[in-house]
């Protein structure tokens, strides 16, 4: 990771928005230019996951050293943080994975350059659920007790990811709806604002919901959150080295790239839409709605035209003082609270369970 000060500045993020991921990019071009092995690769990414899965890839192709070295850690990696990260997301796990449908994945939309990808796409706007089921799989799989350890499946699902975000590169570039003005796609701004939303949004949608988060339990999930944003190919002078910088490199992303557009106005609509058809709590629509636009602040919420009235001030105070009790709770068995929490999760989706990752 570069060291030292950092200037997030429009000359720096211009660069960055016109590009992408070239060793995973010259992967795809290459595979995608024989349809044996395009087929190959496919049915390589369809197999069993895990270790074994990503062992194949490596040795179906060892020339190509972003997939030779996908279970490398960078240099300045430290896997106690990694593991407190960890611990962190399994202590707060559901309020964390709801946080990502109500705050995280609305704010990406906000920005609209890098949302017209997800809406040409067309995957959130007609598989919203099963778009969203791959997201949270994902998170569970990366934030599991032993994620990075030789029995994880951390390595693999993000080694996953970066050669699906090439092959959805190619494919948009491809599909002649694409404007140069708007960057590339997945360029590299996009990917540090979505792992931004990832980490530090969550933190601070923690602490809006009333849940202490010490600097230390931040700068661990932050951390285990830069070696994802490594290893799915985000540049390391986009990865901030502590929450002073993240906070810099958001508010730039935030300046830069949030707007009001038609495209994030409808994948929002999507989401909200999934929200309140699973929703199974005595919440109504208008308190959820309420929510949101509470953790995203009016002026995103009006962006996203997520309209409801305010939560009730009563009811805002109860979510913070029970997400504050429940601070208190004895300390617990990472690994077994993580195991339940995942079970339930699968549960609540037993169709999508049966044909996905699970």
């Amino acid at each position: 990771m570069m060291t030292g000060q950092r200037n997030y500045g429009d000359k720096f993020l211009n660069v960055k928005r016109r590009t992408g991921d070239p060793p995973a990019d010259d992967f795809v071009k290459y595979i995608f230019a024989d349809p044996v092995k395009k087929q190959e690769l496919q049915q390589l990414l369809s197999g069993n996951p895990g270790a074994g899965q990503l062992n194949c890839l490596k040795e179906a192709y060892p020339d190509f050293a972003f997939i030779r070295d996908a279970a490398e850690l960078p240099s300045w990696a430290q896997p106690r943080l990694m593991k407190a990260g960890s611990v962190f997301f399994v202590r707060h796990s559901v309020n964390i994975m709801s946080l990502l449908g109500l705050l995280s994945l609305p704010y990406c939309y906000t920005a609209a350059n890098g949302a017209m990808v997800l809406y040409l796409s067309e995957l959130i706007r007609k598989q919203t659920t099963k778009r969203l089921y791959d997201t949270a799989v994902f998170v569970w799989e990366v934030m599991g007790p032993d994620a990075f350890e030789k029995q994880g499946n951390a390595f693999n699902e993000i080694l996953k990811i970066r050669i699906m975000h090439a092959a959805v590169r190619y494919y948009t570039l491809k599909s002649d709806k694409w404007d140069d003005s708007w960057g590339f796609p997945i360029n590299q701004e996009d990917m540090a604002g979505t792992n931004l939303s990832f980490s530090l949004i969550v933190i601070r949608g923690l602490r809006l919901l009333g849940i202490p988060v010490s600097q230390p339990e931040q700068e661990a999930f932050m951390h285990i959150w830069a070696v994802i944003g490594y290893l799915t190919g985000l540049n390391e002078d986009l990865i901030p080295e502590n929450a002073r910088q993240a906070r810099q490199l958001d508010e730039m992303i935030k300046q830069r790239q949030f707007c009001v557009s038609a495209q994030g106005k409808e994948l929002s609509k999507s989401l909200v839409e999934h929200i309140l058809a699973v929703n199974k709590s005595k919440a109504s629509a208008n308190d959820i709605l309420g929510l949101m636009r509470y953790l995203l602040g009016n002026e995103i919420a009006d962006m996203l035209s997520i309209n409801a009235p305010e939560l009730p001030g009563y009811k805002l105070t109860l979510i913070r003082t029970l997400n504050f009790l429940k601070t208190f709770n004895p300390i617990f068995d990472s690994s077994e609270s993580y195991r339940r929490a995942y079970a339930g999760f699968k549960m609540q989706n037993p169709e999508l369970a049966k044909t996905g990752h699970v």
